[in-house]
């Protein structure tokens, strides 16, 4: 028995509306994953921000004389404070790269900041700078797994925004490709505080 023209339009109608519903819940949710891994990402990020003040007041007690050193950690964490990057940015490249690149500064200040400690023997005896450095420490390592998950995730939705006919159904929502940490533009890769206390 042959299908009438007007059955077959139905059935084309049905699986279509079926496939952009499930293209949708399904983009839905990968974007909430990436959300989820992004906002992990900031957590580390503002745990080591909030670190820093009480660093730079316990070196500032032993190595008065660094005011250079000190004014760049200080002032790289200031610019680290004012960029606000949400879920809903990160296909935004240009505010990925401002959010990527504070961070990055920050990171280089802190490195800075643990060379010129190096110097005060007695600063790095001391009980209070020894357990910042232990904070600061596994907080690269939190950081460094948090931005793991990201870039799994990240890896993950664009994949899938861009497979066929998920494709289709993005290009109607107006889903974009997420930001991705990559190692072109990514200084912090070379430049993390190096927290060593095996000497």
């Amino acid at each position: 028995m042959k299908l009438k023209p007007i059955y077959l339009i139905l059935l084309l109608v049905v699986v279509g509306v079926f496939v952009f519903f499930n293209s949708y819940n399904s983009i839905q949710s990968q974007d909430e994953k990436v959300a989820a891994s992004w906002a992990e990402v900031l957590n580390q990020y503002k745990r080591r921000a909030d670190l820093i003040p009480n660093l730079v007041n316990t070196v500032k007690g032993y190595a008065e004389h660094e005011k250079a050193v000190l004014t760049e950690v200080t002032e790289a964490r200031a610019k680290v404070g004012s960029i606000q990057i949400n879920a809903q940015q990160l296909s935004d490249p240009a505010i990925f790269a401002k959010f990527q690149q504070a961070q990055s500064e920050l990171s280089t200040a802190l490195s800075h900041l643990i060379a010129v400690s190096e110097n005060y023997p007695a600063l790095k005896a001391d009980t209070l700078y020894k357990n910042l450095m232990t904070q600061l420490e596994g907080t690269e390592n939190r950081i460094a797994v948090a931005r793991g998950r990201y870039i799994e995730a990240v890896q993950a939705y664009n994949s899938f925004i861009r497979g066929l006919p998920t494709k289709w159904v993005a290009d109607i929502i107006n889903e974009q490709p997420k930001q991705q940490f990559t190692v072109e533009n990514e200084k912090e890769i070379s430049n993390a505080p190096n927290v060593n206390f095996s000497q």
